[in-house]
């Protein structure tokens, strides 16, 4: 585990980082979220490190708890992507079906995984056949992904896969390596990183560290996940593109390791040039799934507003959210990487609003 660095030797204000330990506290105390945990990198090393407030009834938030990461998750599949890419096993030109053939039906058959990387796929909507109880059972996962159809014509058409992209990506990993998503996750990236605390399929007797997400108003949650995220039985399922679990130091540190491109403490993940591809802009446009503007690269979205300004190239810095709950981010310019993750879910411009607060806090604190 790392140890935290002194903010000098970094080149950051340890008074202004004060200043971003206050306003951690002052939205848990504004009641935004019951609870949080803040971790803040640079150039590769620990100057933050917090945690507030509580899980739920009075539990208190502590160094080993876990939170849901919703759609954070993605960037941990895309960096498994990354590694088979490196290794020679996929580009990202090929066809889905070249390693699947049973995916190519419905209008699917020309997906790349570049689209689907690039939620350019066309098949956005989550099959309504595919229940969430059905998702730890990846058989069906795996058959409603074959049969989703096509609603746009692939690669032309920039909208947001929710969970598609996850469980899409979870597949290529099992067929392409062998090993299923969680396992390939865990002994790839997650273990020689030392994140001990980020699961995607949830190790069963680990439930008590996982921070259940607080509707913070009723109605917030229009898609009803944040319940359903919640559950146990969800969790412990595979669900590449949502359903991530992570303590914030854990979540800082994969950005770490990304922002000092793909190694970290003497363990290399994925090489420098494979950093740099993986971030490099890739497409823009208004996103046909929410309506609003985005900026993308392989599993990654550039220049977020939730990541805070960028004194540089604003496209510098990538990482992903949650919906209604977290941020994780690096700027390849100010080596900062940072992972906020709070456990209350909060309508798109509120929850915008305090994780842009706290990012911009931290870049603030750069000298």
């Amino acid at each position: 585990m790392a140890t935290l660095t002194k903010p000098d030797d970094v080149a950051m204000d340890s008074q202004k980082l004060e200043q971003v330990k206050n306003l951690f506290q002052q939205q848990i105390d504004q009641g935004l979220h019951p609870g949080a945990g803040l971790a803040v990198y640079r150039y590769g090393n620990l100057v933050l490190d917090i945690h507030g407030g509580y899980m739920s009834d009075g539990k208190p938030v502590t160094a080993k708890t876990m939170f849901v990461l919703m759609s954070s998750t993605k960037p941990l599949a895309a960096a498994c992507l990354y590694i088979l890419k490196e290794r020679g096993q996929i580009s990202y030109d090929d066809l889905v079906a070249k390693h699947w053939p049973e995916f190519a039906q419905n209008g699917k058959e020309t997906v790349t995984i570049g689209h689907v990387l690039t939620h350019r796929g066309g098949f956005p909507n989550t099959p309504k056949s595919l229940l969430p109880r059905d998702w730890p059972d990846w058989s069906k996962v795996v058959l409603a992904m074959e049969q989703a159809p096509a609603i746009y014509t692939p690669g032309e058409i920039l909208a947001y896969h929710p969970s598609n992209y996850g469980w899409v990506i979870g597949e290529i990993v099992r067929l392409v390596d062998g090993r299923n998503f969680t396992q390939f996750l865990s002994e790839e990236l997650t273990k020689p990183l030392g994140m001990n605390s980020t699961h995607v399929g949830l190790p069963q007797g680990l439930e008590d560290l996982v921070s259940p997400m607080h509707e913070m108003e009723e109605g917030t949650d229009t898609t009803g996940w944040c319940g359903i995220h919640s559950q146990s039985s969800v969790l412990r399922g595979i669900a590449p593109g949502t359903n991530g679990v992570a303590s914030a130091t854990d979540f800082a540190r994969f950005y770490a390791m990304m922002e000092r491109k793909g190694s970290l403490d003497d363990v290399t993940i994925i090489k420098s040039e494979t950093v740099d591809e993986a971030t490099a802009f890739q497409v823009e446009g208004i996103d046909k799934s929410n309506d609003s503007f985005a900026q993308r690269s392989f599993g990654l979205a550039l220049a977020d507003e939730r990541m805070g300004k960028s004194l540089g190239d604003p496209l510098k810095t990538f990482g992903h959210g949650g919906a209604g709950t977290s941020i994780g981010w690096a700027d390849l310019e100010s080596g900062l990487a940072v992972g906020y993750i709070t456990n209350g879910f909060q309508a798109t411009a509120a929850n915008n609003a305090r994780l842009a607060a706290v990012s911009q806090a931290v870049r603030n604190a750069c000298v």
